[in-house]
């Protein structure tokens, strides 16, 4: 699992705070739907329906027992006591508030977490199978190219607007499709 150096932890607060200020002037009118329709999505934020869904990152499927008891705070705090986990490894929060995601974020970057880039047309989560780094039959790690992958799109703008949403997974077993390859 990736461990967030000074750099990262510096640049997720940032843009917790940039966003907590988008959500701010969207409330008070000084930014339009469509304006803030591409900010909310780039920080995870779907507007459905009937509620709010925000889509939480968990790269390839990771947490430590710190996140999970962080999102289960959340979840008890910000939502309605549960939230799903997608086919893509992250967790989805299906009620909470507008006026509450900042907070939610903040409290997901406490624990190295955010919601960057999981929603809209863009790279979204790396993934890989759940027993990836133990697999016999795997001819090395896949996590590590995991993460070198998620760096290289996580914050490039270039892939923050693409024309529909991509979903990379690596596999590295032989003859097998442990990884899903096929789904992604």
């Amino acid at each position: 699992m990736y461990v967030y150096q000074e750099y990262d932890q510096r640049l997720l607060e940032e843009r917790v705070a940039q966003y907590r200020d988008q959500t701010r002037r969207f409330l008070a009118n000084e930014l339009s739907e469509d304006e803030f329709l591409a900010l909310r999505l780039q920080n995870g934020l779907y507007i459905q329906r009937y509620a709010p869904m925000l889509r939480i990152s968990v790269p390839y499927g990771l947490l430590a027992s710190r996140q999970l008891r962080r999102l289960a705070h959340i979840v008890r705090t910000y939502d309605k006591g549960f939230c799903h986990v997608s086919t893509r490894q992250n967790i989805q929060l299906n009620w909470p508030s507008v006026e509450e995601v900042p907070d939610i974020l903040a409290e997901l970057a406490d624990v190295q977490m955010h919601a960057i880039q999981t929603s809209g047309n863009c790279i979204r989560n790396i993934t890989t199978d759940e027993f990836a780094g133990v697999n016999p039959k795997e001819i090395e790690d896949p996590r590590p190219w995991c993460e070198i992958i998620r760096q290289w799109s996580t914050f490039n703008p270039e892939f923050a607007y693409l024309p529909r949403k991509f979903k990379i997974a690596v596999n590295a077993v032989p003859d097998a499709d442990p990884a899903l390859i096929g789904v992604h």
